[in-house]
């Protein structure tokens, strides 16, 4: 008995003398290395987002202020709790001031998403600042925060948007109200 073969789109159509069967042929599958096993929520583009972060959070443990600023597009802004707007790098430059040994800052992202495509993305977390006040007595900032990051036609990536706001101070402070 002779068989023939025929192809039809991803099905293969095969014939022996009156009978016929179908089946689907196999198709080479694409590489799995874009996903992480312990985290299947990883892509690309969250792990580029994710790396980006870790450096930036490097430079400024290292260079505090200074490098803080040079992460940020020419158009960036900068919000933070209790103080107007910094819209333009070199306003966050000015305000970026502080020297890695009397100031730390850092953060760790909880979380990032890549836009659909892919120029532009966020991350977020949770932050601390450690320094001392006027008396010398450690004071610690802690909050949460959003970074907004955007490609350049360059192919860098730059913060367009920084956003934190701090957390509920203990105590219940946060719920009275003036004068109770």
């Amino acid at each position: 008995m002779k068989m023939r073969l025929r192809f039809l789109g991803g099905l293969v159509l095969a014939t022996a003398g009156l009978g016929s069967a179908w089946g689907q042929m196999l198709t080479p599958q694409a590489p799995a290395s874009t996903m992480n096993p312990l985290d299947p929520t990883m892509r690309p583009g969250k792990a580029v987002l994710l790396d980006l972060e870790a450096k930036f959070a490097k430079d400024v443990a290292e260079r505090g202020g200074e490098a803080f600023a040079t992460w940020f597009a020419e158009d960036g802004v900068s919000l933070s709790n209790g103080a107007a707007p910094l819209i333009g790098k070199v306003a966050i430059a000015k305000s970026a001031k502080w020297d890695p040994k009397t100031y730390q800052l850092t953060w760790t992202p909880t979380d990032a998403a890549m836009g659909p495509s892919g120029d532009m993305g966020y991350t977020w977390g949770h932050y601390e600042g450690k320094g001392k006040d006027a008396n010398g007595n450690p004071v610690l900032t802690a909050g949460r925060y959003m970074t907004i990051w955007r490609k350049g036609s360059d192919g860098s990536w730059k913060v367009v948007l920084d956003a934190g706001a701090n957390d509920v101070p203990e105590g219940g402070d946060c719920c009275k109200l003036p004068g109770s």
